[in-house]
């Protein structure tokens, strides 16, 4: 019974460590309308194990799906404008709130850990 209580208390955590990963990204040069250099993000505490992040972009006011790509990971923090290509945001009617969502995949292509970052674009 011990052996069980103990590994759940180890499962959750770390559990609760994965959840610490955290992005968050800026426009930057983004050019409207599929612009296809993604813009500069920042990711932090990816979890250790992590290989690569699975970065994919949606609108959420038209439920359009931007793809996204993979980018190698090797503990950087920051990733630069260009980093993977996707087809950039153009909101046809006014500003549309985009969500970049980043998965931290081991080498195997396991999650180990997911953070969200929304944005309006343009933002004026």
């Amino acid at each position: 019974m011990r052996a069980v209580l103990g590994l759940c208390l180890l499962s959750a955590m770390t559990t609760n460590a994965l959840a610490d990963m955290t992005v968050a990204f800026e426009w930057g040069p983004t050019k409207q309308c599929f612009d296809t250099r993604s813009p500069p993000m920042h990711v932090s505490g990816a979890p250790g194990g992590t290989a690569s992040l699975d970065i994919r972009m949606a609108d959420l006011n038209s439920d359009y799906v931007h793809g996204g790509g993979k980018v190698g990971f090797k503990g950087q923090g920051a990733l630069p404008y260009g980093a993977f290509r996707y087809k950039g945001p153009c909101p046809p009617d006014g500003p549309h709130t985009y969500v970049f969502t980043v998965k931290a995949l081991d080498a195997q292509g396991k999650t180990l850990a997911t953070a969200k970052a929304t944005r309006k674009f343009p933002e004026k």
